[in-house]
């Protein structure tokens, strides 16, 4: 099969990834307004946000990666053109979602203590503490917004969870700029004001997105008229048997990235502020490949229905393409930018801490370097565990991504990591091998599982 066979693919694709590409920048940008914000403030409220939001990081990946069950249940009801089927998989993934969400915050709410054993900065901790006792509730909002979006992925809709997370960011913007700095007669709130931001803009996404698919011809049966609590205990089951893998998938690879955020603090506040720019600049390209994940989920789950398995590895293999031209372009931007990037994030005005500001500044730069090496691991890995996902093939990646990010992206991270041996840069460098370990034993998995589905159907 020569290359125009997969390149002829890259409209379709990009048709069904651009929305899910924007609406999940949309949830990168909040952080990222709020770390400009932030650091507007200086060094130690920027570390303090990345300590906050490495605590909700974590809870996010497990209601997120929860999720992405609904979305292949879904796009394999929707090719099937069986409704009764989808609106089952989308109120027990709704029922799943919500109770989620409450149980993460409430988890987040009383595990704060753990702050103040983990030898992070004190001045870091104290500021960090109440800004997560906000950000931690709008986890309930954010979950319950995630159940609707996968639902809408699945339909194919996927420009609607794109509107809903534009309009949130921009709300979230002019309450960061009212309750962060003050002004028109608001309250001075500091990083609280950022936290509030976030808290109210995620209540008016999730109304935004209901409002919008209650409207919706192809969504509004799905989602009008719900019987909440008449439940299937086996439709909980098939979607906790899907979902918790994956959410532990994701869970592993944002645990090795928080693991980072805490490492780098046992290196002083710059590191960790320094850490904090590298991390939502790379956070923002990935993005960017897990929209095109979704894609591939979305794609191979109608594929899946159809039972087109040749289709479905040539569709799969398109998308990965796809991906990769997407992460070089990530990587010569990250090595050519690498020293103006993270000029964005502090005020050079600021003459009391430019000392500080200097500091993070060099840390982030280098940082950078390792970011732009490890796009393409990072593109491929996150694109094919999607496909992975649009396959239903959960559990074996599941102990692919506990390999390949602690068995051995970790350690490189802490012994390399060290203030004696490489600091922060050596931290990414752990992260750089974890994301290459997972890219090259994903691919491994679905080449294997593809080849046998084609062989099987022969």
């Amino acid at each position: 099969m020569n290359l125009s066979q997969y390149t002829k693919e890259f409209k379709a694709n990009w048709l069904l990834a651009a929305p899910i590409m924007l609406g999940m920048l949309g949830h990168t940008f909040v952080s990222f307004v709020d770390n400009i914000m932030v650091g507007q403030l200086g060094t130690a409220e920027l570390a303090a946000v990345s300590l906050g939001n490495s605590f909700m990081f974590i809870a996010m990946s497990i209601g997120i990666g929860f999720s992405t069950a609904i979305t292949p249940l879904i796009a394999e009801a929707d090719s099937a053109k069986n409704f009764a089927e989808g609106k089952s998989a989308f109120k027990h993934g709704l029922f799943l979602c919500s109770v989620l969400g409450l149980t993460l915050f409430l988890t987040l709410y009383f595990a704060k203590p753990l702050m103040y054993i983990m030898e992070q900065p004190l001045e870091v901790v104290e500021l960090a503490l109440p800004y997560l006792d906000i950000v931690a509730f709008s986890l309930v909002p954010l979950i319950i917004f995630q159940a609707f979006k996968q639902f809408s992925d699945g339909l194919s809709l996927t420009k609607y969870p794109m509107y809903a997370t534009l309009f949130a960011n921009i709300i979230n913007v002019i309450l960061n700029y009212l309750l962060i700095f003050g002004k028109f007669g608001c309250p001075e709130l500091g990083i609280v004001g950022a936290g509030i931001g976030t808290l109210i803009s995620r209540f008016v996404m999730l109304w935004f997105m209901w409002y919008v698919l209650k409207q919706k011809k192809k969504s509004t049966a799905y989602v009008t008229n719900i019987k909440f609590f008449t439940l299937s205990k086996q439709k909980l089951n098939k979607i906790i048997a899907l979902g918790a893998p994956s959410a532990m998938q994701m869970f592993f690879e944002v645990g090795i990235f928080t693991s980072a955020v805490w490492l780098s603090g046992l290196l002083g506040k710059n590191h960790q502020a320094a850490n904090q720019i590298a991390l939502n600049l790379s956070s923002m390209t990935f993005m960017v490949a897990m929209g095109l994940g979704v894609a591939a989920m979305v794609r191979v789950g109608n594929q899946k229905g159809l039972k087109q398995y040749f289709e479905l590895r040539r569709i799969a293999i398109s998308i990965f393409l796809f991906g990769f031209i997407f992460a070089v372009v990530f990587c010569l931007i990250f090595l050519i930018f690498n020293a103006s990037l993270p000029k964005i994030y502090v005020d050079f005005k600021d003459a009391i801490n430019a000392a500080d500001n200097l500091e993070v500044i060099t840390i982030a730069s280098q940082l950078l370097f390792a970011a732009a090496i490890f796009q393409i691991s990072d593109s491929l890995q996150v694109i094919v565990l999607g496909a992975l996902r649009g396959l239903q093939d959960v559990k074996i990646p599941t102990l692919i991504t506990f390999i390949a990010y602690w068995l051995i992206g970790f350690p490189v991270s802490w012994f390399l990591g060290k203030e004696d041996m490489y600091g922060s840069f050596g931290i990414w460098l752990g992260l750089l091998a974890g994301l290459t370990s997972a890219a090259i034993l994903l691919f491994i998995r679905f080449h294997y599982l593809t080849k046998r589905l084609i062989l099987s159907n022969n």
